[in-house]
């Protein structure tokens, strides 16, 4: 579903009805005008004598997405007769940069026969009627649009759209309990969520259950309570069950130890609501067969990328990885690489931790412009934010095993049509940090953060009946040396992760060298690409506050 064609057709009464009003009288209506942030004056293409309304985009609170919104006359916007232009007011609502807004407004030279537009009037009143009729039409068809998804649909609506999914609402007859989900204490006390729709059941497989809402297990927090409804084939006398009967995940989560029922379980007193209906088709939809490791190259192979390597816990060393986790290595254009991580987010069965690496090389140049023009706090984060365009543009372009450099990087700024930033002379880069992603080094070479990963892949590789379990092990020093040396003396490669290792050394002079600070400044320097002589690709990891203006 689309958050932009959600809106398209979203359009209030009283907009509607100004709309109506203003060209009856002879006026222009919803003239479409470029913002920009940089700018604080818009010229109309007509003659004006006045504003009537202006609507367009503005940021959510969100910073991401934008919302619709009526500028205030006055306290937005106002008229500057001067200019025959719409200048916005400091400190009142801007639209957001880069989107357009629409301006209604009087001519003075309208010819209209039609002026009265005051509350009572004859001209208002067909306006109003005509109006209501419209946002009527617009309303129904937007809820007739939005009853084709499951994020929108509702009552009805929603019952029809799960249907095709064999899924239909739950009644009170299902009976409801709360289950009490426990944080296994060796993991660690990071975060853990429970997704709604986690199947449960009693030890024997009597009765069935899913969890209705998601819930977190904050850090520190030991246990969580999450409400349950029995599955479909536990319906009525059967999800009827005793205080601590509730003992079983049908599929492990991370950090979870164990769950139980502290309460019996009851007849519902109120049917599924549509909140609970839609999670549990989200849920289906999730485990339809989508969250298999086949699936998750699928999606790899979708996106246009090519799989390299894949550590799993079944396969063997050195390509295995911890029981609950999954690592895919693979080859694609960094611009690419963010939505086949979400894709895989999204893919990735619950409690298993899926996790994504390619090679890349991530650089960050710390850069100073000088003789800049003053400009509004908003529009010097639009020139910075240019800035860091220019550069993505030229970083873009490089191939695998091509290096970026520093001259280039200058040419790029200068050229990219910044009218603020025109000479190489404004441009000053006062240091480049670099780093590699973690692919996978022998344990003898990464002492620093991953011992500790080897020691749990090999105490979690270890069935609890086996002489060195973890009990065993705890208790035991010679277990537990045993297990160290195992570790450390198999020097087996660990399977990669998301961490980034700093290497300062990828960022090198034109001789080949570790670059000088002189090499940095000077612009005769480079970001190599190649790390333990293989060929990877650069990528440009840059921020705002990474540039200054002075």
């Amino acid at each position: 579903m689309n958050t932009d064609t959600v809106t398209l057709i979203e359009r209030p009464y009283q907009e509607i009805v100004d709309d109506i009003l203003t060209a009856m009288v002879g006026g222009v209506v919803r003239e479409p005008i470029f913002f920009d942030v940089k700018e604080d004056l818009y010229p109309l293409s007509r003659p004006a004598s006045a504003i009537r309304s202006i609507t367009g985009l503005i940021l959510a609170p969100d910073g991401v997405n934008t919302v619709h919104y009526v500028f205030q006359n006055a306290v937005d916007f106002a008229f500057d007769a001067g200019h025959n232009a719409v200048a916005w007011i400091k400190g009142g609502q801007q639209p957001a940069d880069e989107s357009t807004f629409y301006v209604d407004y009087f001519r003075p030279d309208s010819g209209s026969p039609l002026t009265d537009i005051n509350i009572g009037s004859v001209t208002r009143t067909v306006s109003e009627a005509i109006g209501r009729e419209i946002a009527t039409v617009y309303q129904q068809i937007n809820q007739a649009y939005r009853a084709g998804y499951v994020d929108t649909a509702t009552g009805q609506a929603l019952e029809l759209v799960v249907s095709i999914l064999d899924i239909t609402r739950k009644t009170k007859d299902f009976a409801v309990g709360l289950v009490t989900f426990f944080r296994d204490q060796s993991v660690g006390d990071g975060s853990i969520t429970i997704p709604e729709g986690t199947l449960l059941s009693t030890s024997k497989g009597e009765a069935t259950f899913i969890t209705d809402e998601l819930r977190t297990l904050q850090r520190g927090q030991v246990r969580v309570d999450v409400p349950v409804r029995a599955a479909d084939a536990s319906k009525g006398q059967v999800g009827i069950v005793p205080a601590g009967a509730i003992t079983t995940l049908s599929q492990a989560i991370i950090g979870i130890s164990r769950v139980t029922n502290f309460d019996a379980t009851m007849l519902g007193s109120s049917d599924e609501t549509d909140d609970q209906l839609r999670a549990r088709a989200k849920a289906a939809l999730r485990g339809s067969g989508k969250a298999t490791l086949a699936a998750l190259i699928k999606i790899i192979l979708e996106e246009g990328a090519t799989l390299t390597e894949v550590w799993d816990p079944n396969s063997q060393p050195p390509k295995s990885s911890p029981p609950g986790t999954v690592v895919l290595q693979v080859q694609t254009e960094p611009e690419r690489f963010l939505n086949i991580q979400s894709a895989i987010e999204e893919t990735r069965a619950a409690g298993v931790k899926a996790t994504l690496v390619a090679k890349y090389v991530f650089f960050t140049p710390r850069i100073v412009l000088t003789n800049v023009p003053s400009l509004t706090p908003a529009g010097q984060l639009k020139l910075i934010n240019q800035v860091i365009d220019a550069m993505q543009k030229y970083v873009d372009g490089l191939g695998v095993g091509t290096p970026a450099k520093g001259d280039e990087l200058v040419s790029a700024i200068v050229k990219g049509g910044i009218k603020e930033v025109t000479k190489d002379e404004q441009i000053k880069f006062v240091d480049v940090l670099a780093s590699h992603a973690d692919i996978s080094s022998p344990v003898a070479d990464a002492l620093a953060g991953s011992l500790v990963d080897a020691v749990l892949n090999v105490i979690t590789a270890t069935p609890l009946t086996d002489p060195n379990s973890l009990q065993q092990i705890l208790s035991n020093p010679t277990a537990l040396r045993n297990v160290l040396s195992q570790a450390i003396n198999n020097n087996v490669p660990l399977p990669p992760t998301s961490r980034r290792i700093p290497d300062r050394s990828l960022v090198q002079g034109l001789t080949g060298q570790r670059a000088t600070d002189v090499d940095i400044e000077s612009n005769k320097f480079l970001v190599s690409p190649i790390v333990n002589g293989d060929k990877w690709q650069v990528v440009l990891d840059m921020a705002p506050t990474d540039i200054a203006l002075s």
